[in-house]
């Protein structure tokens, strides 16, 4: 036992505060005349789905990413509203602001769920019940919106203690009950593991998360591989993670992507290449922001039927140029061999470094690196689209106002902080 990983062994203090249905309170917040009435927030495109739907609209079975018609059927009284992204990004910034008064060690995961580790300081504030009954009474005077906390001695059960405290709730799940929790509680219900691993794990006799945990680790690791392991560890309420603190930007970025639902399904190649160069637009600026290089390039389509297909290029060589990784989305196109209408298209940059000052030997080179550092400040300074490709002005281009609700994995710093104007 001497050789176990020390990650394991490790106890801390987590805390995991978890914004209830974040977007709806916000707007019930804003406009009291929708408080308690079953709201969904959606996006402002032709075609979108429920982001966010308030806990009165749960009651009738809305659901995130249901459509607007399906959310109509399930709740005849429901009220749709469109997101306002930049109301919700600024409300998460000031919420790290408060949990940054009781640690530096605070992982903004997502625009609604923030980790915090506190072992090292919640004696001075009582103890980790005072601490997360400290934070939640300073977001609800703040903002007038709830929250739930969830202790555990790790990430993990400090998420599942949240999930089960909702709405509105305090739960500390303690070591020694672990086990009494985790026995009856179904694996889907822990963080990571997804319906189809549940369906796998299913097939093979394990149901709950106290059958997981007992299963032997070399069964499960025939069956997923080095994953095998890991989730063998969450059975038993472990987890190799600690807090990673999203002050200072340490995160290790492992892909940018941008993916966009379009307005109507498009046929016609020239539209999907007009999409394809706006994607690679708003890829490359982010990469070139954070100093970054990329090799793979994948395209995601999805269809009108909801077929999802994607295709992966590698390049010779690393690089964070809007035009090479458009080309590589044409060539992935190509391979792909499109047919039928497109509803989604997403451009992504996986392998990536630091870009450490590539040298251009070619005058052509030379001039589009300086002519996309040239669109980066226009754009940065007056926002997305300020400066643009002429093909996009008659095609994509007019549509770019129609902006969708951020996704919930925005953070207000690091590579996931998609800046809006």
């Amino acid at each position: 036992m001497a050789s176990r990983d020390r990650r394991f062994t490790e106890d801390k203090t987590v805390l995991c505060v978890d914004m209830d249905a974040f977007f709806a309170s916000v707007e019930q917040k804003t406009n009291p005349r929708l408080r308690g009435k079953p709201i969904a927030v959606i996006g402002s495109q032709g075609r979108t789905v429920v982001t966010t739907a308030s806990y009165e609209a749960r009651a009738y079975g809305v659901k995130t990413g249901m459509n607007t018609y399906e959310a109509r059927r399930a709740c005849p009284r429901i009220i749709f509203v469109v997101g306002n992204n930049a109301r919700y990004t600024h409300t998460c910034r000031e919420m790290e602001k408060i949990f940054l008064r009781y640690t530096p060690d605070v992982e903004v995961y997502s625009v609604d769920e923030a980790f915090l580790d506190i072992t090292h300081s919640h004696r001075l504030f009582g103890g980790p019940v005072a601490v997360a009954a400290k934070i939640k009474e300073e977001v609800r005077d703040l903002f007038d919106i709830p929250c739930t906390v969830g202790i555990g001695h790790n990430v993990l059960m400090a998420k599942l203690a949240s999930d089960l405290g909702k709405p509105d709730g305090l739960n500390w799940i303690k070591k020694e009950d672990v086990a009494g929790v985790l026995d009856p509680l179904p694996v889907d219900e822990l963080w990571g593991i997804g319906k189809k691993t549940a369906q796998k794990l299913e097939k093979m006799g394990i149901r709950t998360c106290g059958e997981l945990g007992r299963a032997p680790a070399s069964l499960l690791r025939n069956k997923f591989g080095i994953y095998g392991e890991t989730i063998s560890c969450m059975g038993r309420g472990e987890l190799g993670r600690a807090v990673e603190p999203t002050q200072g930007e340490t995160e290790q970025v492992k892909s940018v992507g941008h993916s966009i639902t379009l307005p109507a399904d498009v046929t016609a190649r020239a539209d999907v290449e007009a999409w394809l160069l706006r994607l690679s637009d708003m890829v490359g600026r982010r990469v070139r922001r954070h100093g970054l290089m990329g090799r793979r390039i994948t395209l995601t389509v999805r269809y009108s039927d909801f077929e999802t297909v994607s295709k992966r290029v590698t390049l010779d060589a690393a690089t964070s140029d809007t035009h090479m990784i458009y080309y590589a989305a044409l060539k992935a196109v190509e391979l792909l061999n499109i047919k039928g209408a497109v509803r989604l298209l997403g451009v992504s940059v996986s392998q990536v470094g630091e870009d450490h000052g590539q040298m251009h030997l070619m005058e052509e080179d030379r001039k589009r690196r300086d002519l996309l550092g040239a669109m980066d400040e226009v754009n940065n300074r007056y926002g997305d689209g300020a400066a643009t490709w002429a093909v996009l002005r008659g095609r994509a281009e007019r549509k770019r106002s129609r902006a969708g609700v951020i996704s919930p994995a925005w953070r207000p710093t690091g590579v996931r902080n998609v800046q809006l104007k």
